[in-house]
């Protein structure tokens, strides 16, 4: 007598579609309301699902919000692994790369406001995420090899590295996300107006390759 075909992948399947989710519903939430202001009943309410099941997937509110934390973060670094870069020389690599982090801000406002949040908490959840040491590495490892083949062509300085040129990059897209309410108030400018995306998004590489072929070759 053959066995019954099991449901195991079924439920996984569930599971995993029951997990995504909650993530996606627990995102807006934090994102809007902060870690301390967030109801994890408001979560279960929006969702196919309840407070016992969430805490049965993820521990705890905090460990909702870590996961919430971890999927934002995977969600760039994603981005970031998969750019193909090794066909373009350097200045282009650089600029796609840079022009990737803005279009992935623009589009990801709530991971801009979660990171604020994080801040504000001294990274204090963040540094409980079992994956942080994996969240650095995809944005480091793809700079530095621009960085490596450009300074092998002689054409980007040799005394910056790839956190430095992450830093700058995430500057400019974060501020331009995270600030465009106050920015629009005190100087009537709306920095997510389309009709001026261009020009930031072009701005944006040209002050990154502005700065990396400064000084090269003088003395």
């Amino acid at each position: 007598m053959s066995a019954e075909p099991s449901d195991a992948p079924e439920r996984q399947r569930d599971a995993e579609r029951t997990r995504a989710e909650i993530l996606d519903v627990a995102t807006g939430e934090f994102a809007d309301r902060g870690y301390d202001g967030a109801r994890v009943d408001e979560i279960a309410a929006r969702t196919r699902t309840t407070k016992r099941m969430i805490y049965y997937y993820f521990g705890s509110k905090e460990g909702l919000y870590v996961a919430v934390l971890e999927r934002a973060y995977q969600g760039i670094r994603a981005l970031e692994q998969q750019l193909d870069v090794d066909h373009l020389d350097p200045a282009r690599a650089m600029r796609a790369l840079a022009e990737l982090t803005f279009d992935h801000h623009e589009s990801h406002p709530a991971f801009i406001r979660l990171v604020g949040i994080e801040n504000i908490h001294h990274a204090e959840h963040l540094r409980t995420s079992p994956i942080l040491p994996g969240l650095a590495a995809p944005a480091v490892d793809v700079l530095a090899g621009i960085l490596e083949r450009g300074r092998a062509a002689g054409l980007f300085r040799d005394d910056v590295d790839a956190l430095d040129v992450h830093m700058m990059i995430s500057a400019f897209c974060v501020f331009r996300t995270a600030n465009q309410h106050t920015f629009q108030v005190i100087f009537d400018r709306d920095l997510l107006d389309p009709a001026r995306r261009d020009h930031y998004r072009r701005m944006l590489g040209d002050l990154v390759l502005e700065y990396l072929t400064a000084h090269v070759g003088r003395a």
